[in-house]
């Protein structure tokens, strides 16, 4: 026995020791697991009942003549940094997106390659001497083109300055009210913008709106769009379908009704110009600058006593490349635990501020518990458990249902995820898609979730180091572009 084993080292005295404490710590870490795990199965419940009547308003929506034409101006912002192998198909895509008053700013930040020629080239840009108003400071514009054939398309050149500096200097430019900023390589639907604008005009509070974001390996996408919709070939990119599904509708619905979303995707969202400018921009200094500015705007609001709502469109899509290799997605990860915590300590005012209301009284502190320290307080749960339960100090059957806690719920909360995914949008409808997609939980919750949460760690320890964080270079198939990989 282990106990008998580690009776025989001078350091382990059990007779002498009072291990009580450590059976107490086991009952706090499984109090910590049915808190989480309580917290998600509420916001399940209540996406399940949102779910459903978005589901019957988006088909409203749908109608021709449904806006009759009330659609407030966009402007679709992408920053581009070497670019050059897609940024022709990507904004030929977006010039042909479903919806009346719309412009396309192009911003390239600085490329080292020949993104800015490519551009100049496929859209026959002029070099356009418009005024430039400067309402966040970025780096030093060198120029301002416009496309004859494409009116409605602007292209800025620009110092680097990095992806929020870009966004910002798109902001600057934009001659309409709402901002979307979009990956380069994001894939929208066609009907994207017109679902994702539906928020600001049902209600004039709203500041901000985020949209779905899908993971786009396996799918076959032509022309700048999504042709047909498949599973990942890779096991690693199925596990973040899973995660995608999970953590865009219930991780993001359930938090609507109480005003206490706490991330837009930065791949995909829309924003009131005034309330970015207000705001100072996105910052140029955070990692998750995407959450960042959602914080900032919940607190500069919440501070100020307005009535407004940040809020999630689930039937507004954007299509986006998952890494296929584990160093790339550690990469990531790694860099958004880094970003949570940054995020958080950058708008720290919210927590349990007397005007912060749901926010920093119950969602901003729920995440920092649960998603920020949670890697530490996990990894130390399985520690201690083990070793409770290998020297004899707890029973296997109480170790046993503490894994049953721990990883059962999560096969559970994503399986339901995959439910709400197939109730309302039938994303995935042959029976195929759904059995890959249902191995791939398993695989999430043995394994996978263990090594996130090491992962997870290492960005923690990064954010308490002030460690340096580069962003990891991804190889990008881009399937149904020029010099693309075909899906598998």
């Amino acid at each position: 026995m282990i106990a008998d084993w580690l009776a025989g080292w001078p350091w382990f005295d059990a007779s002498g020791m009072d291990l009580r404490w450590l059976v107490w710590l086991s009952w706090l870490f499984v109090s910590y697991f049915t808190g989480l795990n309580l917290l998600y199965v509420a916001l399940n419940v209540v996406a399940l009942r949102l779910i459903g009547r978005e589901s019957v308003h988006s088909k409203l929506a749908a109608l021709p003549g449904y806006s009759a034409g009330l659609e407030p101006g966009i402007a679709i912002v992408v920053p581009a940094y070497n670019e050059a192998a897609t940024i022709s198909a990507s904004v030929r895509s977006l010039l042909q997106l479903d919806y009346p008053d719309y412009e396309v700013i192009v911003v390239n930040d600085g490329s080292k390659d020949d993104t800015m020629e490519v551009l100049k080239r496929e859209f026959g840009l002029q070099l356009f001497p418009e005024a430039y108003r400067v309402s966040i400071p970025v780096a030093p514009v060198r120029g301002l083109w416009r496309s004859p054939q494409h009116p409605h398309l602007r292209v800025i050149d620009k110092t680097n300055g990095g992806r929020s500096d870009a966004v910002n200097a798109g902001i600057n430019a934009a001659h309409h009210g709402l901002i979307c900023a979009v990956d380069a390589d994001s894939v929208l639907q066609r009907d994207s913008l017109r679902r994702i604008a539906r928020p600001f005009m049902e209600d004039s509070r709203v500041i901000a709106c985020g949209g779905t974001v899908r993971i786009s390996n396996g799918c076959t996408i032509a022309q700048g769009f999504l042709q047909r919709v498949d599973v990942p070939s890779s096991w690693l990119a199925r596990i973040q379908v899973v995660e995608y599904l999970r953590g865009f509708l219930y991780g993001r619905m359930g938090w609507v009704p109480v005003n206490g979303l706490l991330i837009i995707s930065g791949a995909f969202g829309l924003f009131r110009r005034a309330s970015l400018i207000e705001a100072g921009g996105f910052s140029t200094t955070t990692i998750g600058e995407d959450m960042e500015m959602v914080l900032r705007l919940h607190r500069l609001n919440r501070l100020a006593r307005r009535d407004y709502r940040i809020t999630f469109a689930p039937d507004a899509v954007c299509w986006t490349e998952a890494p296929e290799t584990f160093k790339v997605l550690r990469s990531q990860r790694t860099r958004w635990q880094r970003g949570l915590m940054e995020c958080s300590w950058a708008n720290r005012q919210l927590f349990f501020h007397p005007r912060a209301g749901v926010v920093g009284w119950l969602a901003l502190p729920l995440t920092l518990l649960f998603e920020g320290l949670g890697p530490v307080i996990e990894l130390a749960g399985y520690v201690v458990m083990s070793f409770l339960v290998l020297t004899g100090l707890i029973s296997w059957a109480a170790f046993g249902s503490f894994l049953l806690l721990a990883i059962g719920m999560g096969m559970m909360l994503s399986a339901s995820a995959l439910l709400l995914e197939e109730l309302a949008f039938r994303t995935y409808p042959k029976p195929r898609h759904l059995m890959q997609l249902l191995a791939a939980i398993v695989f999430e919750n043995i394994g996978y979730r263990q090594l996130q949460t090491w992962w997870r760690i290492v960005g923690l320890a990064q954010w308490a180091t002030r460690r340096e964080q580069r962003w990891g270079e991804m190889a990008r198939r881009g399937s149904g572009q020029p010099g693309g990989v075909p899906p598998s």
